[in-house]
């Protein structure tokens, strides 16, 4: 029999002391994406169970909402039990403590654009282009809300600003630099919702969905009313095109809904600069409701407390937790709560 040409230790002595093991002459692969797009997922908390988000349900009682900050370091742990399944020595040990701050700040610019995603809005390459990888991660804060306008409301709309914005104000309105990315929207049962956003708002809105077929009306100097020709989506169809707002004859100058209605359906007859479909009509009466029927609308503002958390939303812990949970109110409080 012809000896080996080498031996297994001679090998290994070879490969381990060869310079490309330690200086790396070619760049660094990145993630593929299937493995960037899981772990951005887990980053927003999708496939994480349940139970560890709300331990026991006396926390999230009934009819109850509650606001947090998204640990980081909770995150980051997370990541790293995942990535610790390819973990087999200290080799691989080692290229992970390496690499970690690239994976992280990879991460940082795919967890933006999760919910894009999620909502097939735009494939993967795309969605990453259209994101600005110079910002560095900001805080994610969100909440959980269990009620049962979230079974009544399976699409209601979220909305969240860094400013308090006044009552009455239409979202349109409002300077997109005051509204907060949302970054996830999703129902975890019938009645629980689980919103995430990029950056502390001030202002949470939870609205009904918007079903209803606003109709704006503008009023010239010389005291004529119109609005203005919309498509089944609210779009004004051509800014050229108005409807003159008919009223009745009494001194309340209020809107005549069965003529008005009557002169939107003969506004589709003509050919439209682009052609639209307007909206179906079913009456008087359903127009009217339609139109005065805005959705309803929860604020949440005013409410807080200390910022735990350092700039880059990993939590720092400046106060004295051992001694604030040895309080006796606190102790009995919390014994009453893990107590069957």
């Amino acid at each position: 029999m012809r000896p080996a040409w080498t031996t297994g230790a001679a090998a290994l002595r070879a490969r381990m002391m060869n310079p490309v093991q330690v200086e790396a002459p070619v760049p660094e692969a990145e993630m593929p994406p299937y493995m960037e797009l899981f772990l951005a997922h887990l980053r927003m908390l999708i496939g994480v169970p349940f139970d560890y988000l709300v331990p026991d349900s006396r926390f999230l009682p009934d009819e109850s909402i509650r606001f947090f900050y998204l640990d980081r370091s909770w995150t980051d742990r997370l990541l790293d039990g995942a990535i610790s399944v390819g973990k087999i020595g200290t080799r691989e040990q080692a290229h992970h403590q390496a690499h970690s701050p690239a994976v992280n700040q990879q991460l940082d610019v795919s967890e933006r654009i999760v919910r894009i995603l999620q909502r097939r809005l735009q494939d993967f390459p795309t969605a990453k282009a259209g994101v600005d990888n110079q910002t560095p991660a900001d805080i994610i804060t969100g909440f959980i809300l269990r009620s049962a306008a979230v079974s009544g409301w399976p699409h209601m709309d979220v909305r969240a600003f860094n400013t308090i914005i006044q009552p009455g104000l239409n979202v349109t309105d409002i300077p997109p630099s005051q509204t907060l990315p949302l970054l996830r929207l999703e129902r975890l049962s019938p009645s629980i919702l689980i919103a995430l956003f990029q950056g502390v708002p001030t202002l949470v809105w939870c609205e009904e969905p918007h079903h209803s077929v606003p109709f704006g009306i503008s009023e010239t100097p010389s005291g004529s009313i119109s609005i203005p020709a919309r498509d089944g989506t609210g779009t004004i169809v051509n800014s050229s095109i108005t409807i003159p707002v008919p009223l009745r004859k009494n001194p309340r100058r209020v809107v005549a809904v069965a003529e008005l209605q009557r002169r939107i359906v003969q506004k589709e007859t003509p050919p439209l600069t682009p052609p639209q479909k307007w909206p179906a009509q079913t009456g008087a009466a359903g127009f009217a409701v339609a139109v005065l029927n805005p959705p309803w609308r929860q604020r949440f503002q005013g409410a807080g407390g200390d910022l735990l958390h350092s700039g880059t939303g990993r939590f720092n812990f400046t106060k004295a937790i051992a001694q604030t949970v040895e309080q006796p109110q606190l102790k009995l409080a919390v014994n009453k709560l893990v107590t069957p």
